[in-house]
């Protein structure tokens, strides 16, 4: 009788052992589940806000003859920086182009009288500058409407936040400027001026916002296209895991930790601050020893449908 008694007993244990197994198989992350194991690791981090943009100049100025007539010299070129004052080209009024063209036939002589007698006009810069549009060239006809040069004080990035995040903008904010044609150099800036009109483009509501760069690369060409981030807040030497790594629902946010002493995963939750598009700051919760776990949706499904169980991931608040 004792010994079928053991048998039972033995049976029953067995059967036990099974369904213990089973179930934390089923409830406890297996290496299929796990994705990562990751540690917290010190690194810095800073939030932005991103935008697109065109490079323009600030302030935009023609050079425009004061009488009609003919461009006899140019003195500059596209890219030449000017001073205020600066002669920029030399030109012939009307008549005085007639009366030189009537003495080329008379010889060189009374060519050079009447270039004495009746001297060119100078085109002068009026502001501290670039030259961004040689418009013209020597011999040709222009009027008093046409610009022979174009001049721009500086170029700056035009960009344009929307009504959402143009709260989050100020001046004097640092940003990153990256080029469309020159997507690997990466240019400091400043927020200069914040528009106070707003403009209404495809329904939105947008606000113009001038970017000058904290210094101008030579590359740098009137409208090409920009990617502006905007840099709201930066913090450094903090906390941080992966972004993927932080679990959330309406009342939390937390992380999976890994138990070494038991073959169960631990929910922890946690207070978060600022994040990018790849790590995410930790202000409180874990610290740099503990083991955080990247789960598979798998996984995260299974535990979503079963609900709590002893065998389950412990959570402690």
């Amino acid at each position: 009788m004792m010994k079928k008694l053991k048998i039972v007993i033995t049976v029953l244990v067995l059967i036990a052992a099974g369904a213990f197994f089973m179930i934390n198989k089923t409830q406890s992350p297996t290496e299929g589940d796990v994705v990562e194991e990751i540690n917290p690791f010190l690194g810095n981090i800073q939030a932005t806000i991103p935008t697109t943009g065109v490079i323009e100049p600030q302030n935009r100025l023609e050079i425009k003859p004061s009488i009609s007539g003919r461009i006899e010299k140019i003195l500059v070129r596209e890219g030449d920086s000017v001073k205020k004052g600066d002669i920029l080209a030399w030109m012939s009024s009307t008549e005085r182009a007639a009366l030189l063209d009537a003495a080329l036939a008379q010889g060189e002589e009374a060519v050079k009288y009447w270039q004495d007698v009746y001297r060119a006009s100078p085109l002068i810069s009026p502001i501290d500058g670039e030259v961004i549009v040689r418009a013209v060239e020597p011999g040709q006809t222009v009027t008093s409407a046409d610009p022979v040069l174009v001049l721009s004080d500086r170029l700056i990035v035009s960009a344009q936040f929307d009504e959402t995040d143009i709260g989050r903008v100020k001046k004097g904010q640092e940003a990153i400027i990256t080029l469309d044609a020159y997507p690997e150099v990466k240019i400091m800036g400043l927020v200069d001026h914040i528009a106070y009109e707003s403009q209404l483009v495809n329904n939105v509501t947008i606000y113009d916002v001038d970017i000058a760069p904290e210094k101008v690369p030579s590359f740098f060409r009137s409208g090409m296209s920009v990617n502006v981030e905007v840099i709201e807040n930066r913090r450094e030497n903090i906390l941080l895991i992966p972004v993927e790594a932080v679990r959330r629902n309406e009342q939390r946010a937390y992380v999976l930790l890994k138990k070494f002493s038991e073959s169960k995963l631990e929910e922890r939750d946690i207070k978060v601050g600022l994040s990018d598009e790849t790590n995410i700051e930790i202000v409180s919760g874990v610290s740099l020893k503990d083991m955080i776990v990247i789960a598979s949706k798998t996984y995260l499904s299974r535990k979503k449908q079963t609900g709590t169980n002893p065998f389950m991931p412990s959570h402690r608040r």
